[in-house]
């Protein structure tokens, strides 16, 4: 029998058309042509925009008919379409009525949501044309990659050593040596170094397509344009960013990176992608309409009753996460990345904001976080939590986890910071950091503590040992901007030195943190660059700098050649030792009979702990579990 849902029942300036399937939502390839479904409960109509690949101006504007609405979504089957030379957008009318929510332009043409290729940026730092009327252009994809036997791998959370990481930092340097530097495929060709360090896990920093020129400002110094580096400032959640391919140029980012995430697989590296779910690049009331502001303004943003912003991501907007729609943009948009990627996991910025109502309130069950933790799709996936937002919000330790939830835990990295440069009063607290914070985790076990020292926010190890203060002028914010709370110690000098005897303390104390943050319970995490003493001269906020500020200078895994090597023994060390990877909380009890507690406590004497207020020595004895 044929099928009927093939043959077109309208036409629009030679285009045939018939009333399209309203699940998925985007643009999917059918039988005989592409089907487009897009959601807007206020809308008044809705129109689909359609450029061939690169031109300047649509081959064709088709409003959708009153019967190709079912509900809130407009769903179309345009026929006869070359979806390798296509490009598509929306355009939606409706109020304009910033006060009630609605901000609807029908001069914009919007992108889809659901967009998994995104054109427009297709080559990192290629000025685009401001003139051009659609800026980031949806693309349709035909997913055909060949992952032979790849799945997720599946790695228990204790035996995770997690390497924080910028796809453009990690291999843009001169010294890299490969082939495309800054790119996916750079990073395959690195495989062989993650794996001498012990790394089996890398967490990518934002990888969808993001603005880089959605930065004003220029070096106070240079007059170098400064860019959107970091890209936590979303423009399409799908979509991996073209300019970190080799290939983008060409359309082939979707391979490029299912290419590098398949091999890293197959060397035993999961993957982790930081994800950005809490705010968009649409910024505030003067930023620009790219999509969701557009399309439906007041359900995908929290507003206040007057129709402002609220910011609770302190980056302008705040998206509507426990509105069931949101919601299901977000799930739908994780279920992709772990069935189409091959995702291992996903870390969530500034996570507390995902467990506000509408108003920015709290919730004390959040739907959205209760769908993540149960969905079936993501049921393997690792979740973990930077637990608190640029509104007040701090839930490390109360992070609603419903029994699933890792977090980033601030404390650990605080705690460990002090302890390191002499504060007093810190044995007892470091004591219950080290057995995996189970003050904070008690249900939820040791895993649930996603362990570091730095991270991509922040300094780096070096600098925390260099630096008593943050040094952001590059930065064009006259240094207003980062954090000035570091808990840093300079070993005796400001920066760079050539003083022997502070250059061997500074290198003493990288050494004892990547110790004690490798035999602490829980999950450790490296940054990039930690393990051959990668400095941002005392940066503590480099998110907009495209230069050797951010990248690795793999030159100094030979410079600092004692420190590559302490690191990849620490981290073997870990990996050898079960006892040092437990996915309990330790008991201090004899529960196997063998004549010693599971972990015991000591100081200058064995068997005599000092907790004192001016203690600095701690050390403890495990039992071997094997």
């Amino acid at each position: 029998m044929d099928r009927i849902d093939i043959y077109p029942t309208h036409e629009h300036q030679g285009f045939k058309l018939r009333a399209g399937q309203v699940f998925p939502f985007g643009a999917t390839l059918v039988p005989g042509g592409i089907n487009f479904s897009i959601f807007s409960s206020n809308a008044t109509s809705c129109t689909l925009v359609l450029f061939e690949k690169g031109a300047p101006a649509p081959m064709v504007e088709i409003p959708f008919p009153d019967e190709f609405r079912i509900g809130n979504v407009y769903a179309m089957t345009v026929f006869d379409l070359d979806y390798e030379n296509l490009e598509y957008g929306f355009r939606m009318d409706g109020p304009w009525d910033p006060q009630a929510g609605h901000r609807f332009d029908p001069s914009k043409i919007l992108l889809d949501p659901y967009a998994k290729v995104i054109g427009g940026r297709d080559v990192w730092g290629e000025p685009p044309n401001w003139d051009d009327i659609y800026w980031h252009r949806a693309r349709p994809v035909l997913n055909d990659f060949d992952w032979e036997h790849d799945r997720p791998l599946e790695i228990p959370m204790e035996d995770l050593v997690i390497y924080e990481a910028h796809v453009r930092g990690f291999t843009r340097h001169p010294s890299s040596g490969v082939r495309s530097p800054g790119t996916f495929d750079a990073i395959r060709e690195k495989i062989p170094y993650l794996k001498a360090l012990g790394i089996n896990c890398i967490e990518l920093m934002p990888i969808y397509e993001f603005d880089e020129f959605e930065n004003s400002r220029v070096h106070p110094e240079t007059g170098e344009l400064l860019l959107n580096y970091w890209g936590y400032s979303t423009v399409g959640f799908f979509a991996p960013k073209a300019g970190y391919a080799a290939t983008g140029k060409y359309g082939m980012q979707v391979d490029e990176l299912k290419n590098l995430i398949k091999e890293l697989h197959a060397n035993g590296i999961e993957v982790i992608l930081d994800v950005v779910f809490n705010h968009t690049a649409e910024g505030n009331e003067y930023g620009p309409t790219i999509s969701f502001r557009g399309i439906d303004n007041k359900t995908y943003y929290m507003l206040t009753p007057e129709g402002y912003y609220f910011n609770f991501s302190g980056t302008g907007n705040t998206l509507n996460c426990n509105n069931p729609v949101v919601r299901g943009i977000v799930l739908d948009c994780l279920r992709y990345w772990a069935a189409e990627y091959h995702i291992d996991g996903f870390r969530f910025d500034l996570a507390a904001i995902l467990g506000r109502d509408e108003r920015g309130v709290p919730l004390t069950n959040p739907p959205l976080l209760e769908q993540l933790a149960y969905d079936p799709i993501l049921a393997k996936c690792k979740l973990i939590a930077e637990a608190w937002d640029a509104g007040g919000l701090y839930q490390v330790g109360s992070f609603p986890a419903y029994g699933r939830w890792a977090e980033w835990n601030g404390k650990y990295r605080d705690a460990l910071r002090r302890f390191l440069k002499g504060d007093e009063g810190l044995v007892p607290e470091i004591a219950t950091r080290i057995l995996g914070s189970p003050d904070l985790y008690a249900m939820r076990g040791p895993t649930a503590s996603i362990n570091f020292v730095t991270c991509h926010d922040g300094f780096t190890l070096m600098d925390l040992v260099s630096y008593n203060n943050k040094h952001n002028e590059a930065n064009g914010e006259n240094n207003n901007d980062g954090a000035n709370d570091n808990n840093s110690w300079n070993c005796g000098w400001e920066g760079p030195t050539d003083d022997p005897e502070i250059n061997a303390l500074r290198r003493r104390q990288i050494k004892n943190a990547i110790t004690i943050l490798m035999v602490s319970q829980g999950v450790p995490m490296v940054l990039m660059g930690d393990e051959v003493g990668r400095t941002q001269q005392g940066n503590n906020n480099a998110y907009c700098h495209d230069n050797e500020l951010n990248w690795l200078d793999w030159s100094l895994a030979e410079k600092n050649a004692d420190l590559l090597r302490f690191f990849q023994h620490i981290i073997a060390f870990r990996h050898q030792h079960v006892s040092l990877r437990n996915r309990y909380h330790l008991s201090h009890t004899d529960y196997v009979n063998s004549g010693y507690p599971d972990i015991s406590w000591h100081g200058t004497e064995p068997w005599q702990p000092d907790w004192s207020e001016y203690s600095r020595t701690l050390a403890f004895w495990l039992l071997a579990r094997n």
